[in-house]
């Protein structure tokens, strides 16, 4: 989707998770209202949960300085995850061989909008 008028987004490259893991975070916000979505990623036990509510509260923050959005009918419209790039490392293993190590990075884009009345309907 594109950013349109009444929204807002904030994208997030190259942390490093792995998308998978990531997204499972992201789903939990997708669709819902921002104040709600901060609760859900504050008392997430994921670890990346931390980075997520940091990139949803600098999309609120530019909705409101930028955009001139009321901060109280803000929806999470879309959480996007993408694949980064991928470190390759090597491990010793038994009779002279190695293992490989993938360490993947991914990508997050929020998209907050702003939703009236009629429109939640």
């Amino acid at each position: 989707m594109l950013v349109g008028l009444k929204s807002a987004h904030v994208e997030l490259r190259n942390i490093r998770v792995s998308p998978r893991k990531l997204n499972l975070v992201a789903q939990t916000i997708r669709g819902i209202k921002v104040d709600k979505a901060m609760n859900a990623l504050k008392f997430s036990q994921k670890r990346i949960a931390h980075d997520v509510l940091k990139a949803l509260r600098s999309a609120v923050a530019n909705a409101e300085n930028n955009h001139n959005l009321d901060v109280d009918n803000l929806y999470v419209e879309e959480a996007f995850v993408g694949k980064g790039v991928c470190m390759k490392r090597f491990q010793a293993r038994g009779r002279s061989r190695n293992a490989i190590i993938n360490k993947f990075f991914s990508h997050l884009r929020i998209v907050v909008t702003e939703k009236t009345s009629e429109e939640r309907v």
